[in-house]
């Protein structure tokens, strides 16, 4: 495994798709609004606003991050998103690595594909769409073993392992309200976070089941502050995040005999 990518959605309700549903004039999104109100829609009804993506290469002693970004629809087209992202995956064939891919972002972007007529061979260069495969690890599902009551929130979970967790006042059922009032960037930047906690958590993951020894872990949690610290001035909102963890006394001596 040469690559992972560790992903996340932001989405927003498709009006023009809910007019559509309902048979009324489609440029009536107040209307539309008004029968989404605050319920989660259905899966194919949620535009992507933005796609964040960390991209980390393996190295001898651990992982070293490339990229980091959440290009949005701000500046591009949700058809532009997904294409790119898609060709990324065909490019580098990764592990795709997630917090609830398999329940809410890989179908996301499958159903968007096909809503925008796009061809997107990437989304099937490994087999991330197999629920128990390696190729794509969604981190609710593992950790919980693929049971509905051992799930937990991203935000939950980071915090528990001494992680920042979510960004104060944000969290996904302001992310409509937030791209309504041009305010795009905060949830490119709150989607960030989400990506680097979900890096983290895999990172701990992996030096559980002993894909990481402890030194190969330190270097990757380096590593990833190395990459924020040489872009703080830019990207203010990643500051919690470049510190490596620090693991319990009685772990840390433990990994280290």
């Amino acid at each position: 495994m040469a690559h992972v990518v560790v992903f996340d959605l932001k989405t927003i309700p498709d009006l023009e798709a809910v007019s559509r549903i309902h048979a009324i004039e489609p440029h009536d999104e107040d209307q539309a609004q008004e029968i989404v109100g605050t319920k989660f829609c259905k899966l194919p009804l949620h535009r992507i606003a933005c796609i964040g993506a960390l991209i980390a290469e393996s190295s001898d002693n651990g992982w070293i991050v490339r990229s980091l970004g959440a290009p949005h629809i701000g500046d591009r087209s949700e058809a532009d998103l997904i294409a790119s992202f898609a060709d990324r995956l065909n490019d580098l064939r990764p592990c795709l690595v997630s917090f609830n891919g398999s329940g809410f972002d890989l179908p996301v972007l499958r159903y968007r594909a096909m809503v925008n007529q796009l061809s997107a061979p990437g989304l099937y260069a490994r087999g991330y769409f197999k629920r128990y495969s390696d190729d794509a690890v969604d981190l609710c599902d593992v950790l919980a073993s693929f049971t509905t009551q051992g799930k937990c929130k991203l935000d939950e979970l980071a915090r528990i392992l001494g992680l920042p967790g979510k960004p104060d006042g944000v969290d996904g059922s302001k992310v409509a309200e937030y791209v309504a009032t041009g305010r795009i960037q905060e949830v490119a930047d709150y989607c960030e976070t989400d990506v680097v906690n979900t890096y983290r958590v895999w990172l701990r993951y992996e030096l559980m089941r002993g894909a990481l020894t402890a030194e190969a872990f330190e270097q990757s949690e380096r590593s990833l502050s190395d990459f924020i610290d040489a872009r703080s001035s830019d990207r203010p909102h990643l500051a919690p995040f470049a510190r490596p963890s620090s693991l319990p006394d009685d772990a840390a001596g433990s990994a280290s005999n």
